[in-house]
């Protein structure tokens, strides 16, 4: 999964999986782990998978990228596969200063990928190109 993530958070993620399997729920012990691990932005994450707002974005040629609205309304495009963001929280917490491992938005799709609550949407790859291009408009 995110071989750009330290082993211990990739171990997380993979109890996270298999428990939620398991459970259909994540219990208090992985939480706190989450938390101690991803830090204070793992509310917020938790928050963007309760409200379904992650769709994970592919196209018949096997290209993958995860769209995210955020708090703001704003809907960021996530790369998983190289563990980037375009949020400015990324470039100033996880890029600038070094203080996180991800922003809100990263471990939400992470979260999503392992509890299997992506939405789904299927795309052409001439609409893939223009979302990795940065010039795909968001459906209204």
């Amino acid at each position: 999964m995110a071989s750009f993530l330290p082993a211990v958070a990739e171990q997380l993620l993979k109890d996270v999986q298999k428990t939620y399997s398991e459970k259909s729920q994540i219990p208090d012990d992985l939480l706190i782990a989450l938390r101690f691990v991803f830090g204070s932005c793992t509310l917020q994450a938790l928050d963007l998978v309760d409200q379904r707002s992650v769709t994970c974005v592919s196209s018949s040629s096997g290209r993958k990228v995860f769209q995210v609205l955020g708090g703001s309304g704003r809907l960021y495009t996530c790369y998983t596969s190289c563990h980037y963001c375009p949020c400015p929280a990324f470039s100033f917490s996880v890029l600038r200063r070094n203080e996180s491992l991800v922003c809100k938005h990263i471990l939400a799709a992470y979260l999503c990928q392992v509890m299997g609550l992506c939405q789904q949407e299927q795309v052409s790859d001439q609409h893939m190109t223009l979302i990795l291009s940065g010039r795909a408009q968001p459906d209204p």
